[in-house]
């Protein structure tokens, strides 16, 4: 038996901002059924919910490889500067290992781990 994909389902505080959020990043939003929308970037896609509770949202986090975690730092920094996207996050890159690592947090508290591999050694590290 393999497993060909799979999709999380992301909750949402405020709907219409986080769909904002995520197209700013750079995603592709496309209609789900019912109240969501999938979200797609590269490999990542997953569905987008307007439906909220804050324990659940204030502990979901997932992880993310990319090939350049300065690079969604910048793009984070953009967004919080434009104050267009209140609520929202990041943390500077941190060589965890010997990855480098960023983390985001969405409008709704959910916790984005872009994690570069290898990334540590690379430049500017």
């Amino acid at each position: 038996m393999n497993i060909t994909g799979a999709r999380v389902y992301v909750p949402a505080k405020d709907f219409a901002a986080s769909q904002r959020y995520y197209r700013a990043l750079g995603f592709t939003l496309t209609p789900g059924f019912g109240d969501t929308v999938d979200c797609t970037l590269g490999e990542l896609r997953f569905r987008l919910q307007d439906y909220y509770v804050a324990d659940w949202a204030g502990n979901f986090m997932f992880v993310v490889a990319t090939d350049d975690a300065r690079g969604w730092y910048a793009r984070a920094e953009e967004l919080i500067a434009s104050g267009e996207h209140p609520g929202i996050g990041a943390k500077p890159p941190e060589a965890v290992e010997d990855d480098l690592v960023t983390h985001l947090v969405d409008p709704a508290g959910v916790l984005l781990v872009f994690v570069q591999s290898g990334g540590a050694a690379a430049p500017g590290s």
